[in-house]
């Protein structure tokens, strides 16, 4: 995959992922009101803040008038990545954004998906600021490897340490995961709580996983992982509904096809 194709198609794959995102913010703002269970006055009582200024800014921000600003900004910058393309400006904003909604909601609000989003943005931040001394085609590089190392370190991560895991060796963890899914608990005599079908999966997600960095060894390796991949999240998004996760890692998986042609080149 050339440079402008995988950047393009990682641009579209963000733009989803983020416009999804926001959308599910603002679905959520009768509940981050003065009277909803999750409004600023009562999560930011948790947050250490002495500074005067810093907290003051940071009430500016994120009650509710500075918080639905904040979203439709989000918003309008996602809606033109595919549109206008990424600035410095724009990717430096998404950042901002980003840090901001981690800190409005005392973290992560959904796990490996934010980490995902923070991976993309700082990978286009990078990029971006780097593009400026060393051309935006330089820049860009610098994005893909950046987020390339970070996506294919997750996989790796995740798959060593569920091969030193007992439960997810003797494939004892997958019927439990599928019992708390959308469709579960699973029924007594379904074909995925059997214990060959469930040691089989198992295998399968820790194999890809851990062997994920062989993904840079040649465009046609990469093309079968990030394959893989698509589908792997797509079945966590269709039994757990994690729709994010699918959307947050196929904006990755471009950054991968492209520095695999790179290294075979």
């Amino acid at each position: 995959m050339n440079l402008f194709l995988a950047s393009q198609c990682l641009l579209i794959l963000f733009s989803c992922s983020l416009l999804i995102q926001t959308l599910e913010y603002f679905r959520l703002l009768p509940f981050t009101d003065q009277l909803g269970v999750w409004s600023w006055q009562i999560q930011k009582s948790d947050i250490p803040l002495t500074q005067r200024t810093i907290r003051s800014l940071l009430d500016a921000l994120l009650d509710q008038r500075g918080y639905k600003v904040l979203l439709a900004l989000r918003l309008v910058t996602a809606a033109s990545l595919p549109l206008v393309g990424v600035t410095i400006w724009g990717s430096w904003f998404l950042l901002i954004s980003n840090l901001l909604l981690l800190v409005r909601w005392r973290g992560a609000f959904n796990g490996g998906s934010d980490f995902m989003t923070l991976v993309l943005t700082c990978g286009l931040v990078l990029g971006q600021t780097c593009g400026l001394w060393a051309g935006e085609a330089m820049g860009w590089v610098i994005s893909m490897w950046y987020v390339s190392i970070h996506s294919i370190t997750s996989y790796f991560m995740s798959g060593w340490v569920k091969l030193i895991k007992k439960e997810w060796v003797t494939g004892v963890c997958m019927p439990i995961f599928l019992n708390t899914g959308v469709y579960g608990p699973l029924k007594q005599n379904s074909w995925l709580a059997k214990k060959p079908i469930a040691i089989l999966c198992s295998w399968s997600f820790i194999l890809w996983e851990a062997l994920m960095p062989l993904a840079l060894l040649s465009p046609e390796l990469a093309r079968v992982f990030c394959s893989v991949a698509l589908v792997f999240h797509f079945l966590v998004f269709w039994f757990f509904g994690l729709n994010r996760f699918f959307w947050a890692w196929a904006a990755s998986l471009p950054a991968i096809l492209y520095c695999s042609t790179w290294v075979w080149s």
